[in-house]
């Protein structure tokens, strides 16, 4: 605690111990200044210090019965390990980790990566992290905070949110979590009882479908039509127009390979010809490339973790995604011990672990057009450079193909 307190104050950040730390999972209040200026950036932190807290490759702090405070408290809460024999503070975002998973896969421990260093070098990195985090309890949160305290929800930041007046000043909000094929409407006429809809339901009555077909009903009783709701044919294209759109909205890389598949540079994408992959044909194949490079360099991964390391201008996205990996056991033995004799198929490995192995040996994936041949189409920018790289594959652009020809 007095190391932590003595780096904040040392960047002129304003630090207030909390009485009673532990009984309520909190040592510190901070608020941030700026150039000299007090800012109204403020959260809370949880210190903890010594041996016991190493787990996997990273660190971990138990939730204990902190969950629902740390998730759900107005001013988000971030812990710190300290490693005496590193000598080293690491960070991580426990409120972010504990939405991401929910409330109904509450995690036992926050995952602290050991890339999240907290010292004078990376005070900058993470107090714009932190004054970036607490402003989403700003702006488009305070709506959220306004509509779930008018329907009775709690809305996720990430979810889908958009509400409707309609002539008669009833209201309609829409919910549907990224992703999900079915949303929940909540209706003020309906005393905001959340009820569940998916696109084709809605539109029901308006599809043309065999009468044999019709008499069978919906293949999900539970999903309700416009007539069930009475809605009127404007509020039904609204709500059709959100599925739509949040459709849209969701559209582009997924899970393995999220955030990491970009198309702006691509050398073969000439913006007339441009295409989505399909993920499992992507995810096949950046696995056989990943198994291939390790077969011909068996201490890539190791590399690759040191070069992450090294890495000043690491996303705070990657770094808080590898908190919660990094400190599983499991998870890091399976990437250290990757091989074909091993790994075949997406089958032979946890999500988990191809998840951590694309964050370390991996910067981006850029996607061209589909005409080209999958190992023109698909280029990987690789952490750790291949052996014999050309100066343009460096940049990013060599073939997938190359690697250990």
């Amino acid at each position: 605690m007095n190391t932590l307190r003595a780096l904040l104050e040392e960047h002129d950040h304003i630090v207030q111990e909390i009485a009673g730390q532990n009984d309520f999972g909190e040592d510190f209040y901070v608020t941030f200044t700026d150039d000299g200026d007090v800012t109204s950036d403020t959260i809370k932190i949880q210190v903890k210090g010594g041996e016991s807290w190493r787990r996997g490759n990273g660190y971990a702090v138990p939730v204990d019965q902190h969950s629902d405070t740390w998730a759900d408290g107005n001013i988000p809460v971030y812990c710190v390990v300290y490693d005496p024999d590193a000598k080293r503070m690491y960070w991580a975002n426990a409120t972010q980790q504990l939405r991401r998973l929910g409330p109904l896969n509450p995690p036992r421990f926050i995952g602290v990566s050991p890339n999240a260093v907290l010292d004078d070098t990376t005070m900058k990195f993470f107090v714009a992290q932190a004054r970036r985090y607490v402003g989403r309890y700003r702006g488009r949160q305070a709506v959220l905070t306004h509509l779930g305290e008018m329907s009775g929800v709690e809305f996720d930041p990430a979810d889908h949110v958009l509400h409707f007046v309609n002539g008669d000043d009833e209201d309609l909000i829409f919910w549907k979590r990224p992703g999900d094929a079915v949303a929940t409407l909540l209706l003020s006429t309906q005393g905001w009882d959340p009820v569940l809809v998916s696109l084709e339901s809605l539109m029901f009555s308006e599809l043309p479908m065999p009468e044999d077909e019709r008499n069978g009903g919906l293949a999900d009783p539970d999903l309700w039509t416009a007539e069930d709701l009475e809605l009127s044919r404007s509020e039904t294209m609204w709500v059709a127009s959100c599925f739509i759109s949040t459709r849209q909205a969701d559209e582009g890389p997924e899970d393995d390979l999220a955030g990491t598949i970009n198309c702006v540079g691509c050398p073969s994408c000439t913006g007339e010809e441009h295409g989505r992959i399909e993920a499992d044909v992507i995810h096949d194949y950046v696995l056989a490339r990943i198994l291939d490079r390790i077969e011909a360099e068996p201490d890539l991964i190791q590399r690759s973790i040191l070069a992450i390391r090294e890495d000043d201008e690491l996303e705070p996205e990657i770094v808080a995604e590898l908190g919660p990996l990094e400190s599983e056991p499991r998870i890091v033995r399976q990437v250290n011990k990757l091989s074909r004799a091993r790994v075949e198929t997406m089958d032979d490995i946890e999500p988990e672990a191809f998840r951590l192995a694309i964050l370390y040996l991996i910067h981006c994936v850029y996607v061209g057009a589909p005409s080209l041949p999958l190992d023109e189409q698909v280029r990987i920018v690789w952490r750790v450079p291949e052996p014999g790289s050309t100066a343009a594959s460096r940049t990013g652009f060599q073939p997938l193909g190359s690697a250990g020809d």
